[in-house]
């Protein structure tokens, strides 16, 4: 029984970011928790195979910084996903940048403690899977985790959880081989489902 995380960052410690730890039966736990110290020590504490955060984890190729005065900011991985129909916020985009920052911080920190990080997008993820998306209504996207077979989802769960769980969904479709990887090694990978479902 191996077990993933996903990760629902929150682009400040002023607001909970949402954990999921997944085992290979579907079996969650998820947390929310504001610092990084807290995440971090969660992750340490439960040695996942993998870690899928939900946040850009690399900057598009030619910017030097978040705050520069640029007119870059798609990554290659984010032009395949709109190509695709899927939407989402560049990570240069005024909010996105404190995000991006974070995401990147973390990613780097536990890298150097071992562990291997994918970015990954749960609204890419439920596109393709068929999944509503939270703002068609969390109780719809709880009745379409329940169905992919997920165990352990509780009705309360916040949408920080819910995209948690997709997150750690999408880890462990990757750590079997039914995910692909979108962009370059060089500038950024988005990491999403094969439409197999």
């Amino acid at each position: 029984m191996f077990t993933v995380c996903g990760v629902d960052l929150s682009g400040s410690e002023k607001k909970a970011s949402g954990l999921c730890f997944m085992s290979n039966d579907l079996e969650i736990e998820t947390f929310l928790l504001k610092k990084d110290s807290e995440i971090l020590n969660m992750i340490n504490k439960r040695r996942p195979k993998i870690v899928a955060i939900d946040a850009p984890l690399s900057l598009p190729k030619g910017r030097v910084s978040l705050y520069e005065r640029s007119n870059i900011h798609l990554r290659e991985c984010d032009r395949a996903l709109l190509a695709m129909g899927i939407k989402l916020f560049p990570a240069t985009l005024g909010p996105m940048r404190m995000l991006t920052e974070r995401g990147m911080r973390i990613k780097d920190f536990l890298i150097k403690e071992g562990f291997e990080v994918i970015e990954v997008f749960p609204g890419a993820t439920q596109d393709i899977l068929g999944l509503p998306r939270k703002n068609q209504g969390l109780k719809k996207l709880l009745i379409g985790l329940t169905e992919i077979g997920i165990k352990g989802l509780k009705e309360k769960m916040n949408s920080d959880e819910l995209d948690a769980v997709t997150c750690a969904y999408t880890a462990l479709l990757y750590l079997i081989g039914h995910c692909i990887e979108l962009g370059s090694k060089e500038e950024g990978i988005i990491v999403i489902p094969k439409a197999f479902l």
